[in-house]
């Protein structure tokens, strides 16, 4: 394949509508107004009249993503597709209850991006996607916090790091085909110190099957276990939980991570994927192992995050499955998201925060049917105006699919607006 010169020239003009929106915050500059807007609303009620101890606290907080795209074949031999959207639209409730040792979560999708608009189910009404995360979190000891509820699991880390606190407009292909996504049930998380050094293990019990399910369990359920290792501390501000180096760390930080999940008689793709229905009738169930491991790196303004994930179908005793046994491959001719991908992303944060951040990513099924095989190179800039609160964000995406005669294209212009 050969990528002609002019496609390049599609998009010359995209930077200059980022830069004019860019320049329009110079009167947001006062750091008095950051802090101002990064605290947003909090309501506190209090014990008694000296207001010295809250016993409830309450912070809400609204964002969105209004996001152009536009993609297509590099060469221009097709009609390219374009679309304006609201790619996320969130309404979020935290805070604690009692203690600050008692916090909880409630958030809410409110974009028709984010509600979809057919059901995971072949049927309506059984799996609504509005309630995203419902969770309460008990620290009940120095060293471990349990939750219980609806949340995202412990897996790769792009995954857990909120969809607002990116460096490319969006998360990668690996994420989109391996992640686990959110579930119901319980965790268990620690934090222990040796030193300068930090460990965090996290273990997950949950349902298996994803958020906003009423059916009664149709495998068995989920497993996950994870183990973080931050060998020079934390991070400032928690920021191995948000991409880009936007405290420009003065010291190097370096957290390393592994997570693997067993899901017992798993009926999806993915956790947010089609339910598999065989050709009885009946959801398929085959116990999937999924196993994740990444590093993050920032310094003084550079950020590196690699990731790479491996998923996998484990056979029962006896059990032995060929790539063309119905008992993968659904009625609709759909099987498991098995396979393996490697995602390796890097930005730095010049002055004015302007950030210029680039990405590769490959996934390869196991099989032709599990899912299209591709490899993508994305480029991208952005203005973080307050942080991840308020910024704007473009990239340009190159993408290699598997079996395709010509590369595709794909652009991206995104505001992102949270208080």
């Amino acid at each position: 394949m050969t990528l002609p010169y002019f496609w390049a020239m599609r998009f010359w003009s995209y930077p200059f509508i980022l830069f004019s929106i860019i320049y329009c915050e110079a009167s947001l500059a006062q750091s008095k107004l950051e802090s101002i807007y990064k605290k947003g609303i909090e309501i506190n009620v209090y014990s008694d009249s000296t207001r010295t101890k809250a016993i409830f606290q309450l912070k809400p907080t609204f964002r969105f993503q209004s996001r152009f795209e536009t993609s297509g074949d590099a060469a221009g031999n097709e009609k390219w597709e374009s679309n304006f959207l609201i790619r996320r639209a969130r309404l979020k409730f935290d805070g604690f209850i009692l203690t600050p040792n008692l916090v909880y979560k409630v958030e809410l999708a409110l974009s028709p991006s984010d509600l979809k608009a057919t059901s995971d189910f072949q049927e309506t009404g059984r799996a609504s996607k509005v309630l995203l995360d419902a969770v309460v979190k008990w620290r009940f000891q120095k060293n471990l916090t349990l939750w219980v509820g609806q949340t995202k699991l412990p897996g790769n880390r792009s995954r857990v790091i909120s969809s607002q606190n990116g460096q490319l407009v969006d998360r990668s292909e690996l994420n989109n085909i391996f992640n686990l996504d959110r579930d119901l049930g319980a965790q268990l998380h620690g934090k222990f110190n040796a030193g300068q050094v930090v460990f965090n293990p996290i273990f997950a019990f949950s349902k298996g099957e994803g958020r906003n399910i009423l059916s009664n369990n149709i495998g068995g359920f989920s497993y996950t276990g994870k183990l973080e290792l931050l060998p020079f501390g934390e991070f400032i501000n928690k920021g191995d939980y948000f991409e880009a180096d936007l405290e420009r760390e003065e010291k190097p930080k370096l957290s390393l991570a592994a997570a693997a999940n067993f899901n017992q008689g798993a009926s999806r793709q993915t956790q947010t994927s089609v339910f598999l229905i065989d050709t009885a009738g009946e959801y398929m169930s085959n116990d999937l192992l999924t196993i994740f491991a990444d590093a993050l790196f920032k310094y003084k303004g550079f950020s590196f995050l690699g990731e790479y994930a491996y998923k996998k179908i484990l056979l029962k005793p006896g059990q032995s499955l060929s790539f063309s046994d119905s008992t993968i491959i659904s009625a609709s001719g759909k099987s498991y998201h098995t396979g393996q991908g490697v995602s390796f992303q890097a930005g730095y944060l010049f002055k004015y925060n302007i950030e210029l951040a680039a990405r590769y990513t490959t996934v390869i099924p196991d099989w032709e049917k599990g899912f299209t095989g591709s490899t993508e190179y994305t480029l991208g800039l952005s203005k973080y105006i307050i942080g991840h609160k308020l910024k704007v964000q473009t990239d340009v995406t190159l993408i290699d699919a598997v079996n395709t005669t010509d590369y595709q294209m794909r652009y991206r212009l995104q505001m992102e607006f949270a208080f």
